[in-house]
């Protein structure tokens, strides 16, 4: 492991921003610490950073605890949201500074200086740059020099707070890919900050999602995605259907349907809650089915080749959410005010307690 965090506790004043956590980050991979504003993952960024001391717990990089070691000892290199470029200096001259501030023992030669910037501009594929201002490029250019920069100082970890948010969505959507192609080229830990569920599944090796301080969940984005732990993680990681549900002899009774819950075969006679994604119905024109909810389509919402519906069953208060391919949409023949039978493809299931 690179980065050990243990028992990691932080308050400012009466607010909790981290609680008591314990992680460890692999070396070599891309982690996104994400949650909503307020979760404490930015806090718990400048902690592994340096930037903010822990009140207790410890910070170990590489097996060496680094809990009070200096901001400028501890080899990360960090990229903020919106850049920090010098606007006085050239792209050159950004991407070269962690380099020419060196001690002079440690500061390579102008010549090595050079040849390394140079390098690491074709690696962004901005070398045409070089002798341009940060206010002559464009923000995903800037944030791509900003990179480049923090790259410069061979860093142990690599730190990122929220790259991409200060882009527009096609610009972010197009950088997070190409930082997920550099991350495969250079391999350096790297550690990014978001509160885009999208971002952080796309981009990330691993991902801990946070609330309120703690860790709710981690592991692969498609761990957490296909199995999340608690309703938290379920509803943070997209968007979903929440029916209130009666369970009794290992199913979950919502209405007159009945969903299979193996998993709840020892609990009986209890309240829970069925979460359902809007992707993960099979829409029926017809009841063909017997286990289907019925529902009356109120409203059709058309997203390149995306049907988004949303259903009114006869009892639900709620709407209900169905997303299916526009093609399969188009073969049913439904329209606004129409009938239709929902089957549930795919659930999730937990006691109201939880």
């Amino acid at each position: 492991m690179s980065i050990r965090i243990h028992q990691i506790n932080k308050r400012f004043k009466d607010f909790v921003a981290v609680d008591n956590v314990t992680l460890e980050l692999p070396e070599g991979e891309l982690t996104a610490l994400l949650g909503p504003s307020g979760s404490g993952k930015t806090t718990l960024l400048r902690i592994i950073a340096g930037l903010e001391q822990p009140d207790s717990g410890r910070i170990e990089f590489y097996g060496e605890d680094a809990t009070h070691q200096h901001v400028s000892d501890r080899g990360v290199g960090f990229v903020f949201q919106h850049y920090a470029l010098f606007k006085h200096m050239t792209v050159y001259e950004n991407v070269a500074y962690g380099l020419t501030v060196k001690p002079r023992r440690f500061r390579p030669s102008k010549d090595e200086i050079r040849k390394k910037v140079m390098r690491l501009l074709e690696l962004v594929q901005l070398d045409w740059t070089a002798h341009r201002y940060p206010s002559q490029l464009s923000g995903g250019q800037r944030q791509r020099i900003a990179l480049a920069r923090a790259l410069a100082v061979e860093p142990k970890v690599l730190l990122l707070d929220e790259p991409f948010g200060a882009l527009d969505a096609k610009v972010r959507a197009e950088l997070r890919r190409w930082l997920r192609r550099l991350h495969d080229e250079i391999h350096v830990t790297s550690v990014f900050v978001t509160h885009d569920q999208e971002e952080a599944l796309e981009v990330s090796d691993r991902v801990v999602v946070m609330n309120q301080g703690r860790v709710e969940q981690e592991g692969t984005p498609e761990e957490v995605y296909d199995h999340p732990a608690n309703p938290f993680v379920y509803q943070f990681l997209g968007n979903v259907n929440r029916f209130h549900t009666h369970i009794e002899s290992g199913h979950a009774r919502i209405g007159n349907l009945s969903i299979p819950a193996p998993e709840l075969t020892d609990v009986d006679q209890k309240s829970g809650l069925t979460y359902i994604r809007p992707h993960d119905f099979e829409v029926l024109a017809e009841k063909s089915a017997e286990n289907a909810i019925h529902a009356v389509i109120e409203t059709v919402l058309v997203v390149g080749p995306t049907v988004r519906l949303e259903l009114r069953t006869d009892s639900a208060d709620e709407l209900i959410h169905v997303e299916l391919p526009k093609h399969r949409f188009r073969e049913l023949g439904l329209l606004q005010g129409d009938d239709a039978w929902l089957k549930p493809l795919n659930s999730r299931i937990f006691l109201a307690s939880a």
